[in-house]
């Protein structure tokens, strides 16, 4: 018995999301009971902890920072689609459900993976070192997509409310598109050395040494079982909204709430990665996975929304309110203070994550 079990676990990450895509299969289009809304949300817990194995594993495979950008553009095709599909089913309510995802995701990672990442890295080693140059440049780049897509769009006249006007909207998502592509050419090709690990001396750590890296066959294997994973939390999480959104109402929340839920449901894969990383000293990972995935949040769904307004009925609201406005604008001039020193202490990990519980307060009680 002993023996079997080991053998399960050893296993795990390989059953569970074809277990996840039977369920899925089973389940589509149903109404779920209270048992299979249960029963659903347990597959949809394992898919994404198997999508992190798995994301893991190829991002071991191809080395830094080339695997924070596969567990990055992964998470974000999770979270592209689970906008879409809501969208879609919404109508008007879920018009301004893309911003508030999208809003959400960036505080989670730009102050929640960030600020774990550099309490943990502080205090196993006093100060948690990253390289400036690297973590600025995404950084900066975070800043860019959030103003053009975020804040820009409450100060527009063209179009009532905090909308853009067709025209602005395609400009807004053409220019994520190409700020993101620009980023990516920078992270993996020709300044690739900026966003590796580094030493407490500041020296560059260009080879992993926890474990050799997996055969190609098995990058392949964990590449399709990703694919699985992740189109069975997309297609669970689908099945599940109803609930959230019923629970929310329930419980009298601002609506807004489920953007965050789906936030912190599709980050959950990041965050245990970049804690992982940071764990092991490579605080420059943990950061790259955070703002990468803050990057690729806003530079990979706006342009799918604005896409998809073609088809979906009812406006897109984009642009944020006073006081997330407030908090976007505390939250770069924060991250540009952490970052320049290229070094932090516990001090700066908390002064982001209590950023990050104001913003969770004020989504709960505006």
């Amino acid at each position: 018995m002993s023996s079997r079990f080991r053998l399960l676990v050893a296993r795990w990450p390989f059953l569970v999301p074809v277990v996840a895509a039977l369920v899925l299969a089973l389940t589509w289009g149903a109404s779920l009971s209270a048992w299979l809304v249960a029963v659903v949300s347990l597959c949809l817990a394992g898919a994404v902890l198997a999508a992190v194995h798995h994301a893991e594993v190829i991002a071991h495979r191809v080395g830094e920072p080339f695997g924070s950008l596969v567990l990055a553009v992964a998470v974000t095709i999770i979270e592209v689609a689970l906008i879409v599909t809501l969208m879609a089913d919404g109508g008007d309510k879920s018009s301004s459900l893309a911003r508030d995802t999208v809003f959400a995701a960036v505080m989670i990672t730009c102050n929640g993976i960030v600020g774990l990442s550099l309490l943990v890295g502080a205090l196993r080693r006093r100060v948690a070192v990253f390289n400036a140059e690297g973590t600025g440049a995404a950084f900066g780049t975070v800043a860019a997509l959030a103003g053009l897509s975020l804040a820009l769009p409450t100060f527009t006249t063209s179009t009532p409310g905090p909308q853009f006007s067709p025209a602005q909207l395609v400009f807004a998502a053409v220019a994520s598109l190409i700020l993101y592509g620009l980023f990516v050419a920078t992270q993996t090709i020709r300044h690739r050395d900026y966003f590796l690990p580094v030493t407490a001396e500041g020296e560059v750590i260009d080879a992993d040494d926890h474990a050799d890296p997996p055969s190609a066959r098995v990058a392949r294997t964990s590449l399709g079982l990703l694919a699985v994973a992740l189109i069975s939390v997309v297609g669970l999480a689908k099945g599940v909204s109803p609930t959230i959104e019923s629970g929310v109402a329930a419980a009298g929340l601002p609506a807004s709430v489920v953007g965050v839920v789906i936030a912190l449901l599709v980050l959950l894969p990041e965050t245990i990665a970049a804690l992982r990383a940071a764990r092991r000293d490579r605080v420059q990972t943990s950061l790259n996975l955070g703002l990468g995935s803050a990057m690729a949040s806003i530079g990979l769904t706006i342009p799918a929304v604005a896409v998809a307004s073609v088809w979906l009925d009812g406006p897109l609201v984009l642009g944020l309110g006073a006081s997330h406005m407030v908090l976007l604008a505390l939250t770069l001039v924060v991250g540009t203070l952490t970052v320049i020193p290229g070094r932090a202490t516990p001090l700066q990990g908390g002064v982001h994550l209590s950023l990050l519980a104001a913003y969770i307060v004020l989504a709960v009680s505006p």
